[in-house]
């Protein structure tokens, strides 16, 4: 029986439905198959066949799990469905679709059907290739896609060469899967063996999809720039180029935005004058252009070991943009008037040529500012005063910072050591020191002042957006902290300061990196929106990117928006609201892509290191086990629940806890534990730890 909506239909009606003839059974039935083919009909639970009304399909995104379910996220924000193997069989990780709720799952979560297949996300597959009693399939490197990729007999070769199996390819999808088929792919690139060097790097471009050769049109009009500056590139700028201006970077980079010059300010009340100088990207890559097209669809530089794949060609990112010392470079200034108290009582923005003094690093300028070491090169002698006088604006700007109540976490970065074959030799912490800080607060002081001059001249643009915890964070985070005695001021609306009083009355406490990282995961992730909610964390009523244009494309609108203002005219570039969370989006996937090849050395370096035992804190409480990270070496791996005992464990995230439900021992967030390392996966990029003979992770007792 057939219904609509609980409707029982007549023949003609259930014809005109199926748009058959009501007296041709043949097409009746061939279209009833059809139709739950596509989706269009679904069996209820007693087996009979039942019409899809589109009003209560869900649209949404699928999200596929390494073990072969996966679920729709929802455009209207609703729970997420539960889609089984079987339905994750019809679509691959990413793709678009509607869906149908069937049911509820043991979890209580809302359960669904695919009903339509709306827009497919993959047309290319980066994984390895194998080969299982003459079927040739590809497995994806992106482990969302848990489903193997057939490829045809001919479907391995590229050329002349043809791949073999256990190497990593490219591969383009034939056809897509549906309920009966799997996806057939043909190989178009072989990228070559697993463990060759840079391979992680090569796989993490194409997993993520990540734009890494410049367009023709972009590569055509970045050679056809000049060498160095012109005298047309500099009519109508304030030429500030006797002024001692320095650049101070890492030792190892190579595109500089940004140069700093500060004098002390005579007359009442004293104070600096700081000159931020930012490299004007904006004059040579104009909206629209090829160049432009590019660095829209980048959105940011990506940095890897050993490798960046910049936003601009090198002939911009190193070369006429970047501000090298002995040099003319053009670029945007912004000058400011900064009182003793550190407020910025003034600022000017306007477009200008420099020339770089020198090109300084963060060691250099922290052994002379300490009197480790005195300038040796002759040059470098007298720049030491500037950058004394930088350096006590710097720590005028941090007792500001202190008063305006910014978070001051203490997170620790760290640096990888290669040897010739580019594998991991080493893992070091990254020490920042006064002149990484330093360099720091004078960049957000120019930031903050293109936001407000752009506020004031109501021009549009991207903010920096980091908003306060949500209601569901907020309320977690109360809890964790009553359970060990604490509380957050600030009611059911804390700023930054109440976050930044907590850190310093708990700093000296010996759990202070459990309640500093609870603290930190309670807070939202930072966005680019044209809607200026202001920066939680760095308490600042409105903030936007302005000083690093060669490697961030928000930066770039940003000066656009002001040379528009400062020119008498306004700059639109097309939605706003579009070019955030496209940014947004380019972030967040430059930032996974690197996250996934540093994750892979680290599992490389950790071969070798099968069976040692180190000591490590628990970095995250899940209900299956502990994340543990390694003292020595800063490596993650699961301590699995199954090494904790023979109890069950019940897991309380608002706690960040799991307690044993005979035995009452509790683990937790940021304990200190001793692991062995027991297996380490390459594929997967996962390391596994047990507990050493005689040893058990410190617990406590309800």
């Amino acid at each position: 029986m057939l219904a609509d909506r609980g409707v029982p239909l007549t023949a003609d009606e259930l014809a005109g439905l199926l748009k058959v003839k009501p007296d041709s059974l043949l097409a009746f039935h061939n279209r009833l198959l059809a139709m739950e083919r596509d989706g269009q009909l679904l069996r209820n639970r007693k087996g009979a066949l039942c019409i899809v009304d589109k009003l209560d399909l869900l649209v949404g995104r699928v999200e596929g799990h390494p073990d072969g379910f996966g679920f729709l996220i929802r455009d209207d924000s609703g729970p997420d469905v539960f889609l089984g193997p079987v339905e994750m069989r019809k679509v691959l990780h990413g793709d678009r679709a509607s869906a149908r709720i069937t049911g509820i799952d043991k979890r209580g979560r809302p359960e669904g059907a695919i009903v339509e297949v709306l827009e497919r996300a993959n047309t290319r597959v980066v994984g390895r290739i194998f080969e299982d009693r003459g079927v040739w399939f590809l497995v994806a490197e992106n482990k969302r896609i848990s489903q193997d990729l057939l490829v045809p007999p001919d479907g391995r070769k590229v050329g002349r060469t043809t791949a073999k199996p256990g190497q990593i390819v490219v591969a383009e999808l034939i056809t897509q899967p549906t309920k009966h088929t799997q996806a057939l792919a043909h190989v178009i690139e072989i990228l070559g063996n697993y463990t060759d060097p840079g391979m992680e790097i090569e796989i993490a471009l194409r997993k993520h999809d990540l734009p890494h050769e410049f367009s023709a049109a972009a590569a055509r009009q970045a050679s056809r720039l000049p060498a160095e500056v012109r005298a047309a590139d500099i009519k109508n700028r304030e030429d500030i180029r006797k002024l001692p201006l320095v650049t101070i970077d890492g030792e190892t980079a190579k595109d500089f935005d940004d140069a700093v010059y500060c004098e002390p300010v005579g007359g009442k009340g004293g104070g600096f004058r700081l000159i931020v100088a930012i490299a004007d990207v904006g004059h040579y890559v104009r909206d629209g252009d090829g160049l432009d097209g590019d660095a829209r669809e980048r959105g940011t530089s990506v940095y890897f070991p050993r490798r960046v794949i910049p936003m601009l060609p090198e002939e911009l990112s190193n070369g006429l943009c970047s501000l090298k010392a002995e040099v003319d470079r053009v670029c945007m200034v912004c000058d400011m008037r900064i009182s003793a108290a550190g407020v910025i009582d003034e600022y000017k923005f306007y477009p200008a040529v420099m020339h770089s003094q020198a090109r300084l690093t963060y060691t250099q300028v922290w052994n002379w500012l300490s009197g480790a070491e005195a300038p040796v090169e002759p040059q470098h002698r007298p720049l030491l005063p500037h950058l004394r006088n930088l350096y006590a604006l710097y720590q005028v700007l941090a007792k500001s910072r202190k008063k305006r109540g910014a978070i001051d976490f203490e997170t620790v970065e760290t640096v990888l050591e290669f040897n010739d074959h580019g594998k991991i030799e080493a893992v070091h912490p990254l020490v920042r020191n006064d002149a990484h800080r330093l360099i720091e607060e004078c960049m957000l002081a120019a930031n903050v002042s293109a936001a407000d001059f752009l506020i004031s001249r109501r021009q549009a643009t991207l903010f920096r957006v980091h908003e306060g915890p949500t209601p569901e964070k907020l309320g977690n985070l109360r809890i964790f902290l009553h359970g060990v005695g604490l509380t957050l001021a600030g009611g059911d609306r804390p700023a930054a300061k109440d976050y930044a009083k907590l850190l310093d009355k708990i700093r000296e406490r010996p759990d202070f990196l459990l309640l500093q990282t609870v603290l930190l995961r309670s807070l939202q992730q930072a966005v680019y929106t044209p809607d200026n909610k202001g920066h939680f964390g760095l308490a600042y009523e409105a903030y936007a990117h302005f000083t690093s244009p060669i490697r961030r494309y928000p930066d770039l609108l940003t000066h656009r928006a002001i040379k528009a203002v400062l020119a008498g005219d306004r700059y639109a570039p097309g939605a706003w609201d579009a070019l955030g969370a496209s940014c947004s989006m380019m972030e967040r996937r430059a930032d996974d892509a690197s996250r996934d090849v540093t994750n892979w050395l680290k599992c490389y370096f950790m071969r070798d290191r099968v069976g040692e035992t180190f000591s490590g804190t628990v970095s995250s409480v899940q209900p299956f086990g502990l994340f543990v990270t390694l003292d020595e070496v800063f490596v993650d791996g699961l301590l699995h629940i199954s090494e904790l005992g023979r109890d069950y464990f019940h897991h309380d995230p608002a706690r960040h806890t799991i307690t044993g439900e005979r035995g009452g021992m509790v683990y937790r967030l940021a304990d200190r534990v001793q692991v062995k390392v027991a297996r380490v996966d390459l594929e997967t990029t996962k390391i596994d730890f047990v507990l050493p003979e005689g040893e058990a992770p410190p617990a406590r007792t309800r």
